[in-house]
């Protein structure tokens, strides 16, 4: 989450928030609370106020009254000569080209700084099936195994040279970049970003995670886990854009089955292909869920004891704030580089031979045999201890992270003393 900071100096403090609406919305909510906590006015600009994702989120501002929303709808227009079909980067477009129709409202009142992760196009060069590792300056090489396959292929790496390529290069236009982790978690890359091992041309990193909850308290409605033993059953959940084949979720099922401990899976509820599927009903062992769950809340509950999921980074870090060991499996995106940040730091185990989701038939016995390890081994349970330690001494009082956001808010609250 970029940072972009006009130091306009105001008797409270004004920010911003402007998401465009292709990332993850948690993050935004998070900050927006935390810095509404420190004094700070805080107006979000919804972009897409009739979308479900924002939908979803509805009841966000009615717990948190002293948050603005304003909500403001981009026109839609893609042109007649478009060869490109994918919502995802249509939308991503059309945000681009409609993004001068807020200068108006931002400039009509003094605003501190603005908070988004909108970018612009610039048609970069793509990448190929004929690099090799990438190098980058200040950091271990990223293995070509890292990057995902559909990325080069001249014909489906569009997201990569619309969004993810210019969305770096913009990088060195903002004054400071959020990032939802700790110095514990990633010594070695927060420092080549905040030092001159890096190209000084970009901007400092302010590492303030684990970044809190913003839900209100409210219990977990999920008898059937309330009534497991502490630590007793494993949690699947592989995110909103599950991408398992048929084959491979009736695997994964047989290694849940035979593990020998009770599960809670989590399925994205358009899953069609499993309708009514006898495969994937609940038994005495196990409990599917179609839909969304409050997951900070359902790896905080004592009877998880394991985590398997694809590692996306929100997840990651959930994980490390409640000490939970994670069966990390890779699906697409950046989810290899956190894997192993997950192997690394002791939060878990990654099996790289199993490669991307889809690239192998992962058979149930493996997966049944990964998931009984970090269940039952004492070790992978004690590390994962440590690192809910670390995770929770970076945002105390004193400790890293706390210490980052509160020289960020004596920026806006100090008036310039």
């Amino acid at each position: 989450m970029s940072l972009s900071n006009s130091f306009v100096q105001t008797e409270l403090p004004r920010l911003v928030f402007l998401p465009s609406g292709v990332g993850n919305l948690t993050p935004f909510f998070r900050l927006a609370v935390m810095l509404a906590s420190h004094n700070c006015r805080v107006t979000f600009i919804n972009v897409q106020p009739q979308t479900p994702e924002f939908a979803r989120f509805a009841s966000f501002f009615n717990h948190h009254p002293r948050i603005e929303i304003l909500d403001f709808e981009f026109q839609s227009h893609t042109p007649s000569d478009s060869t490109i079909n994918d919502p995802f980067i249509i939308h991503i477009e059309n945000n681009n080209r409609s993004l001068y129709q807020l200068i108006p409202i931002l400039s009509s009142s003094q605003i501190s700084a603005i908070f988004s992760d909108f970018l612009k196009s610039e048609n970069p060069n793509i990448f190929s099936s004929s690099f090799g590792d990438i190098e980058i300056q200040g950091f271990e090489p990223v293995p070509k195994s890292s990057v995902p396959p559909t990325w080069m292929n001249d014909s489906t790496n569009y997201l990569l040279t619309a969004y993810l390529l210019p969305n770096a290069k913009s990088l060195t236009k903002v004054n400071g970049v959020f990032l939802n982790t700790f110095d514990w978690f990633e010594p070695e890359t927060i420092a080549a970003l905040n030092s001159n091992r890096v190209l000084n041309s970009l901007p400092p990193v302010f590492p303030i995670g684990p970044m809190q909850s913003y839900h209100p308290l409210e219990s977990l409605h999920l008898p059937w886990l309330s009534e497991q033993p502490a630590e007793s059953v494993v949690y699947v959940n592989f995110g909103s854009r599950e991408v398992m084949s048929t084959d491979q979720i009736r695997e994964l099922r047989k290694g849940l089955e035979i593990c020998r401990y009770n599960y809670l899976w989590v399925m994205k509820d358009d899953n069609g292909e499993f309708s009514g599927d006898s495969c994937l009903k609940g038994t005495r062992k196990g409990e599917i869920i179609r839909g969304g769950v409050d997951q900070e809340k359902v790896l905080a509950h004592p009877a998880i004891g394991g985590y398997v999921n694809q590692c996306e980074w929100d997840s990651v870090i959930q994980a490390a704030w409640c000490g939970v060991p994670v069966l990390a499996w890779p699906q697409h995106g950046d989810q290899k580089m956190n894997a192993e940040i997950v192997e690394k730091v002791g939060l878990g185990i990654w099996m790289k031979e199993w490669g991307w989701g889809g690239e192998t038939l992962v058979a149930g016995k493996e997966i049944g045999r990964l998931v009984a390890q970090i269940m039952g081994d004492l070790n992978i349970k004690k590390k994962a201890k440590i690192v809910r330690e670390k995770a929770r001494e970076a945002c105390e009082i004193g400790g890293s992270s706390e210490k980052v956001f509160s020289d960020f808010i004596k920026m806006f609250t100090s008036n310039g003393k």
